[in-house]
């Protein structure tokens, strides 16, 4: 129990920690912070300019002290790499490192898809990733247990494109990222939301499946090309009554062709 504690303190401490450099972006002297929504009703200035810049300038150098912190972290040193459903579901003793793979992972393949979507949006929740971690071990737990037996192909596929389409539900359900639609020019606000938040969560739901085959070091570039090319389709099955059963073909589509 102590264990559990420490661990859900953990993460939201990085949470907030984030959430605090998120700020402290938003506030640098050139306002250079990338992917940030604006300030709301802009910036009150300082009564005056150069205590203003002062302090603007302080913030700057304490951003890029923490960004050059950042390059010295495994997963901001190149590119992401995807592991494998077993290695994030792993069993016994090994749930817990399984688990934090998983959070780790998923936070920083949403930074890379947000970035790579040029999309604005709120700070990423790692404890929203906790949150989908724990609800695909709920609800869909039998996906999740090795198969007994041997199995051919086909339905390796098959079972790997349901916890594809499992995990694309659970996130889309928990949205541990909010990207924010492009201001102007869009008719529909929400269905715009909607369609950018599955450009971005969809990947993430169908790397660990690339990495069952290991293909190559751009997994993730792979799964977004992928679910862009059918976005037409993926976006109208998450809203079915059942889009477990709707997303799984299009799934098992994808994992046959890219594998």
């Amino acid at each position: 129990m102590l264990r559990e504690i420490s661990e859900e303190v953990r993460i939201n401490l990085k949470d907030r920690l984030r959430e605090m450099r998120h700020v402290i972006r938003r506030h640098r002297h050139d306002n250079a912070g990338p992917g940030l929504p604006p300030l709301p009703g802009g910036r009150t200035p300082f009564p005056l300019p150069e205590i203003e810049g002062l302090i603007g300038r302080a913030v700057s150098a304490f951003d890029d002290a923490m960004t050059m912190a950042e390059t010295l972290m495994p997963h901001d040193g190149g590119p992401v790499r995807p592991r494998s459903f077993d290695v994030y579901f792993r069993s016994g003793s090994d749930a817990l490192k399984g688990e934090r793979a998983f959070r780790r992972d998923m936070y920083y393949m949403a930074k890379a898809m947000l970035a790579h979507r040029k999309a604005v949006a709120d700070p990423v929740q790692e404890a929203g990733f906790a949150t989908v971690h724990a609800a695909m071990l709920r609800q869909h737990g039998d996906l999740l247990r090795p198969a007994e037996g041997e199995i051919g192909d086909t339905q390796r596929i098959a079972r790997i494109a349901q916890l594809c389409a499992a995990l694309s539900v659970e996130l889309l359900r928990a949205r541990p990222v909010r990207p924010h639609p492009p201001e102007g020019g869009v008719a529909n606000v929400l269905e715009a939301e909607n369609m950018l938040a599955v450009s971005v969560l969809a990947p993430l739901a169908l790397a660990p499946a690339l990495a069952e085959a290991d293909q190559g070091t751009d997994l993730l570039d792979m799964a977004a090309m992928a679910v862009e090319a059918r976005l037409d389709r993926i976006v109208p099955a998450c809203r079915a009554a059942d889009p477990v059963a709707e997303l799984t073909p299009i799934f098992a589509m994808l994992i046959f062709h890219l594998r």
